[in-house]
Parts: C-alpha cells; structure tokens; sequence
C-alpha cells in the first residue's frame, strides 16, 4: 500500500469516510467545500470522482462514445471513440489532450496497445456501427486494423468471409483484440456472431471458437464483447472472453480450450482489464432491484476483483458473497456512472472510465484514495 493512502487511512477525515462507506458505496466529504467530493468503491479500493478531468472543448474535439482506453509506455492514455471527425485521443495523465487523429473508423470500438520490443503498435476494431446525423444506425464492414502510434496502417484484418470460415450472409462486427505472449491476435466478435478468431502475428488464421448459436455451455459466447490475456497465473496465460449477455467471464487456453466460468451476477461486463492481481471491468448495464430498464437507461457502474471475487464496485453496490455466491450488485441510485464501458489503470492505481452513451461526456478520473 502506497504512503499516500497510508497517511490518508489514518487521519480523521478518512477514517470518516471509510466509515460512512460500505453500506453504500459513496461518501460526501468536506461538506463546506463549494463542490463536494465523491467518493466510489468499497473497502481498499475507493476513488475519488473527478468529472472534469479531461481537458477538452467539445465544439473542436466532439465526443460521441468513449469507448476504450490504454496507457502506452510513454504514460500517455490513448482513447478510441466513434465520433466521425476524430476516431483516437491521446491524453496525458493531467487531462490535456495531446493529440486526436482518424476518421476512418466510424464504429470505433475496441483499442489494444501492443509492445512489440522497441515499438508499440494499436490493434483498433471497428464494429461495423455507427450512429449518423440524423441519428440513426449505420451498418458498414467491421474489421480490426493494426496501427503505428500515429494512425500509419500497418495491415487490416477485414470479413472472415474471406477465408472461409463466415457465410457472405453472416455479420462480422469485431469490438475487441487482444495480443497473447507469442504474438497471435485474438479477436472478439462481439456483435456479429459471438466468435473468438485466433489469428497469428502476421494476421493469418489459425482457429475460431466460441458463437452465441454453440450447443455446449461452456464454449457459448453470447455478445463476446471483451478479449483479454490474462497472465496472474505464472507460466499459465489464459484468455478472458466475456459472454456479457451471460453476465460472465469464460477463461480458455491459448489455443481455445475451455478452462472455467466466473459468472458476475447482474453485471453486463465489458472487457477484463488486468494490473497486479486485480480483473476491472466496465459494467454496461444492470437491472434494479424493482422493475426493469432497457438498454437505453443508463445503469452501469465499476468492477473489481482480486482473483476471482469481487472486492469493490465503484459507482454500484458493496459485494455480497452469501455462502461463497457472489449475490447481484446494482448501481447506486445517485447514478455516478452512467455505463461503465472500460477502465484504463494507471502507476498510481488510478482508473479512468470510459462510457458509453454518457451524453457526450469525456472519461472519468477515479483517483485512488
């Protein structure tokens, strides 16, 4: 534990808060500051609520969805979104925008940063969905593109049509990469047929697994949203794939067999993000305790697990595990994230939240108190 949140643990004022916490989830701190602080999550991870961190005027640098982030080596935080006139921002870790760059991935989606020795490259996905002037949906061809830092295209990875392995009729909207130990790219297809498609470095097909339509459990995927590696397990590199719909991860090999279910009850998850021993993930949506929402509503929140069990939801409710069950979390009713989409983790533990449908907001700061 870092001397910060140690000093922070042991004066008046955080010891109130930590108190006032974990029934709840949130915490008003100095109540004669002029604007309140926020304070989200349980037990030892609690973040202070930083709206306004990105610093960005949204009439030259528009915002539609933020839908990933990852910092690169450099301690920049890239962001892919789905705006049309600027598809990736580059910020630093005080909020200036650094750069913005790319109209050629109208349903951005999905960002990896992948170190490659002594480069770094972007793995982006397109989904194949946009949303136009008149706010309607647009479908075009989904594909995942390999980039320099700047947006110069390395390869493009288009419609699996192509060698074989879809029919022309069926949908391929890929949201998400991921990049295992040997260099093989791992790609979720999160709106089309619910697929993993293995690929090696070069972007030639090795295997697929996965599909909403598949007749064992275990190897169904419904809305494969995220792909991760998972490397906590020493010399054992699994890889994460969520079946959101199923509110759940499911682990497998490197080469796609299965291994387990980690079911998140009530929590349509996003991608697994991986620091330490901690799995964040952005929670999309959730269902209140009474009544229904639809996808619209905004329900969403944080979560985080050490291992396999959650141990905080920043902007939702404390976990409860009754007879080692993880019971259903829900989002606090003040509604401090609208969709939590992805979390992106910085030197000092703090996230920042990427959402979608969030009115056009930039991501969030959660810093780490």
């Amino acid at each position: 534990m870092s001397t910060r949140r140690n000093f922070l643990k042991t004066t008046g004022l955080a010891s109130a808060a930590l108190a006032a916490t974990p029934s709840f989830g949130f915490t008003i701190i100095n109540k004669n500051k002029p604007t309140a602080d926020v304070i989200l999550g349980h037990g030892d991870y609690q973040y202070r609520l930083i709206k306004d961190w990105a610093q960005i005027g949204h009439v030259n640098v528009p915002l539609l969805n933020c839908h990933e982030m990852m910092m690169d080596s450099k301690g920049r935080l890239i962001m892919i979104g789905d705006h049309p006139k600027n598809n990736v921002l580059i910020f630093d870790k005080s909020g200036k925008l650094l750069d913005y760059w790319g109209t050629a991935y109208p349903g951005g989606h999905g960002l990896t940063v992948s170190n490659e020795g002594d480069e770094e490259f972007l793995f982006l996905a397109d989904s194949g969905w946009y949303l136009n002037k008149l706010g309607k949906w647009i479908k075009h061809n989904g594909r995942i593109t390999k980039t320099r830092l700047d947006g110069r295209v390395v390869f493009d990875i288009g419609h699996p049509v192509t060698i074989g392995i879809y029919k022309p009729d069926e949908d391929f909207c890929p949201t998400e990469t991921a990049v295992g130990p040997n260099g093989d790219i791992y790609v979720a297809d999160g709106y089309g047929l619910s697929r993993i498609i293995q690929y090696d470095a070069n972007g030639r097909y090795i295997r697929h697994w996965g599909g909403s339509d598949n007749p064992d459990p275990n190897y169904r995927l419904v809305s494969a949203h995220g792909v991760a590696i998972d490397y906590r397990e020493k010399g054992n590199p699994m890889v994460v794939c969520t079946s959101r719909s199923e509110q759940c991860f499911k682990y497998f090999t490197l080469d796609g067999k299965y291994v387990k279910t980690v079911k998140m009850p009530n929590m349509s998850v996003c991608r697994a993000v991986f620091d330490d021993n901690n799995l964040y993930a952005g929670v999309c949506w959730s269902q209140p305790k009474v009544g229904k929402t639809t996808w619209k509503d905004h329900t969403g929140f944080v979560t985080i697990m050490e291992g396999d069990k959650v141990i905080s939801n920043p902007g939702g409710t404390e976990p409860i595990y009754k007879d080692g069950v993880l019971q259903k979390s829900y989002q606090l009713e003040n509604k401090p994230i609208y969709h939590g989409h992805d979390v992106c983790i910085d030197e000092d533990k703090n996230l920042y939240i990427c959402q979608w449908n969030a009115n056009h907001t930039a991501p969030y700061k959660l810093e780490r108190v």
